[in-house]
């Protein structure tokens, strides 16, 4: 038997040979363009093969639309700009970016790291990263924005590699999304989809937003234990001392050795931006609590809450650091401003541009139906294996990953997939809600390592401003371990749970009774 040290060193050679395979690959940006200009021609490809599939929901035949018809060429340059705009990452990215690049240039942020350096344990702070990461989708997808740059910020701090603070942070946003203490916007999104698609088998059927709580409150520990484990035990290790001379030349990269010196004009300002921040907490929380809130829609539901993140992130930023800017002297006036939020926008200038490119890919392959189309034969050939019990739910699982490799939206995914697994589940006894849980569990697991995740390039982005050899083999190298780790946890904690017949969430059994 090898010792542990060995299989360490194993790990770790298996790792860099991924990263070397993968930053083989060229740059992010010429992947994507390349992958733009592939997609026509594959979908072209496989429609010759006459490919058709029914819809397990609408009962409609799908098949391969051909991108090189004159249609499908002129679709794609009149949609190009549309594509771009419509990109779901770039107006979120741009929007947040500008109050985190002031409480970033104003120093703000830097502050806060120091304090919360000075009331957390060192050997606590991989942990309360990749927990941040998991509560961050409380606010949907602001954690992709917001925390991965500040877990490189924290780590750079902190005498330690940036890259694996961004990998901590990432792991927990990410392959945490489905977890949380608390009930998201994610679970009534999914419930709908899950419900809808029982009641083609049981048409009383209901699944309530709670579906999952149980489970999904027992994992945010379950994330965060394995996300600190494989932080300190695998990533940080294996990417070894971080050398600033790699940084973009901006400054915003280099390590800052005074982060655990905190002056006494900084914590007076940050105690005073702490209270803006609650007061603007207020004022978004009397637009949305009550029942008849500007921030509700006409029935009372808060979906126009739910749009409304993204700009509450960004005040909620912008705020608290005018006011610390303004005590500290690092924003004397209105011009000072308007040089940090320019600054921060020329920062994300190669984001943008990847953003073209990934949209118009993204765009390409969901008009194809080959997303779509794979998604619907993974789950015939799953009805195909006969089995069932622990087997059957770890076969969804993986499929469930599989797909998400190539879908990035969970939602999007789920309303495909709902309509296929969840009543042929409960043909086999299982719930509906057990067939959601399974589902998240596989849609979380491979988030982290696939380019195709919306916010996959933006990460890379954040990592080549420490690192500007960083390449899309670095990153995935870098994750990798994370979403084994949690794929191996995960699978342990949903057999023990099934074993032990625990209710997945209020009313929610694992079995389906006619």
């Amino acid at each position: 038997m090898s010792s542990p040290s060995e299989s360490r060193s194993l790990l770790t050679r298996s790792l860099d040979r991924i990263e070397q395979i993968g930053n083989k690959l060229p740059d992010p940006l010429t992947l994507f363009v390349g992958l733009a200009f592939l997609m026509p021609v594959v979908s072209w490809l496989v429609s010759l093969t006459g490919w058709q599939l029914v819809h397990p929901g609408t009962q409609e035949s799908i098949q391969v639309v051909n991108l090189l018809a004159p249609d499908q060429i002129q679709h794609m340059f009149t949609d190009s700009v549309k594509n771009f705009t419509g990109f779901p990452p770039l107006g979120t990215v741009l929007v947040a970016m500008i109050g985190i690049g002031v409480a970033e240039r104003s120093g703000l942020i830097k502050t806060m790291l120091k304090m919360m350096v000075s009331s957390v344990p060192g050997s606590l702070i991989s942990a309360a990263l990749v927990f941040a990461g998991v509560m961050s989708s409380m606010a949907a997808d602001a954690g992709y924005v917001v925390l991965t740059p500040l877990g490189a910020v924290l780590f750079a701090g902190l005498g330690r590699h940036p890259l694996a603070g961004l990998a901590a942070a990432f792991a927990g946003v990410s392959g945490g999304f489905s977890a949380n203490l608390l009930l998201t916007s994610l679970d009534p999104l999914l419930a709908g989809f899950t419900e809808s698609a029982a009641q083609i088998y049981d048409p009383a059927y209901a699944v309530a937003p709670t579906a999952n709580f149980y489970f999904m409150f027992v994992s945010v520990f379950l994330v965060t234990l394995v996300g600190w484990f494989v932080t300190d035990k695998i990533v940080e290790p294996r990417l070894g001392q971080w050398d600033p001379a790699h940084a973009v030349q901006s400054g915003d990269g280099e390590a800052d050795e005074d982060l655990n010196t905190l002056h006494p004009a900084e914590k007076k300002a940050a105690w005073a931006a702490f209270g803006v921040f609650a007061l603007t907490l207020i004022g978004f929380a009397a637009l949305v609590v009550p029942a008849n809130g500007i921030l509700r829609d006409a029935e009372g539901g808060l979906g126009p809450f739910y749009h409304s993140l993204v700009i509450m992130i960004c005040l909620g930023f912008l705020f608290p650091s005018l006011v610390y800017g303004a005590m500290t002297g690092s924003i004397r006036n209105d011009r000072d401003v308007a040089r940090m939020t320019g600054d921060t926008m020329a920062s994300m200038g190669a984001y943008v541009v990847l953003a073209f490119a990934a949209a118009q890919f993204v765009a390409f392959f969901t008009w194809s139906n080959l997303g779509l189309m794979f998604a619907i034969s993974g789950a015939a050939l799953i009805q195909t294996l006969g089995i069932g019990g622990i087997p059957l739910l770890l076969i969804f699982m993986v499929i469930s990953g599989i797909v998400n490799l190539f879908i990035g939206s969970a939602s999007a995914k789920w309303a495909i997939m709902a309509p296929v697994f969840v009543p042929m589940l409960m043909n086999l006894g299982y719930s509906p809600e057990i067939a959601q849980v399974t589902y998240r569990i596989g849609d979380s697991i491979t988030n982290i390592i696939t380019p195709l995740l919306p916010y996959f390039p933006i990460v890379v982005a954040f990592a080549q401003r420490y690192d500007q050899r960083v390449r899309l083999g670095t990153l995935i190298a870098a994750m990798l371990p994370y979403s084994i780790a949690f794929a191996l946890a995960w699978t342990v904690m949903l057999i023990v749970w099934y074993v032990l017949g625990l209710p997945l969430g209020p009313g929610a059994g694992l079995f389906y009774t006619p």
